[in-house]
């Protein structure tokens, strides 16, 4: 179930260029902000099994197959943490961090990524400036305050208040398909809880945006476990995921 707080928005299906991938059309129409997550299929994890060839391999592959009007990408290996990096003009390439949970640039031609496979992945813009931010959103992420961390790194960077944000909660584990232990439920939610329960990650993060002024906020229809042959899910599939990659980048001028 969706928060009050926040309306329904799919992410569009695209399967030009090799990689399918689904998109924010909105966005992009509004924004000129490229903004959506890979689709099942095409492993995009740092921490894998292959070679470090091999993940660099895809990764090169994302960016000149799928994106080549974005020079620089960034991703980091992410630690369920609240730090956000944030970004000037980079040398082109792929630059891969280490500790990053969040990214917030207001340069053009800079597609931020992260991994993820039932975490929800947290897109924001700044109307005026279109300054952009990317939130790796998992349990641990949300009650350790990244949410509000990651508002008002933007709009530090973008000069703006909350009001002018717009955030959209994209493509995750639902909250009927997301049951947890009392002591998630109480650290997500605020309150204490007495047995487990289903979480709604998604309802939580719409509500703490709403809280800190956000009043445009949108929740991606689609549900990783539910939609198991589109996207990849860890519990899903009793871990053995692969991960895939969310990204929002402003175009060029």
């Amino acid at each position: 179930m969706n928060s009050e707080h926040s309306t329904s928005l799919a992410e569009q299906r695209v399967a030009d260029r090799g990689i399918e991938r689904y998109e924010l059309e909105a966005w992009h129409t509004q924004f000129g902000i490229v903004a959506g997550i890979t689709g099942r299929g095409f492993d995009l994890g740092l921490a894998s099994q292959r070679s470090t060839g091999e993940v660099l391999e895809r990764w090169q592959r994302l960016q000149t197959d799928a994106f080549p009007q974005f020079p620089s990408i960034v991703v980091s290996r992410q630690i369920h943490g609240t730090r956000i990096a944030r970004y000037a003009p980079l040398p082109p390439g792929i630059l891969i961090g280490d500790g990053w949970d969040g990214h917030v640039t207001r340069v053009p031609g800079q597609l931020l990524a992260v991994t993820v496979a039932d975490c929800a992945p947290i897109y924001l813009v700044d109307r005026g400036s279109r300054a952009i931010g990317l939130l790796h959103a998992g349990w641990k992420g949300i009650a350790a305050g990244i949410i509000e961390h990651g508002i008002e790194t933007l709009c530090d960077v973008a000069q703006c208040s909350s009001r002018d944000i717009v955030i959209h909660c994209g493509t995750s584990i639902c909250g009927s398909c997301y049951e947890v232990g009392p002591e998630v439920l109480g650290a997500v939610l605020g309150r204490p809880a007495a047995a487990k329960g289903l979480l709604d990650l998604r309802s939580a993060i719409a509500n703490r945006a709403w809280a800190t002024g956000v009043r445009e906020i949108t929740v991606s229809q689609w549900c990783t476990v539910h939609h198991g042959d589109r996207f990849e899910s860890h519990r899903g599939s009793a871990g053995h995921a692969g991960r895939m990659v969310a990204f929002v980048g402003r175009l060029p001028s």
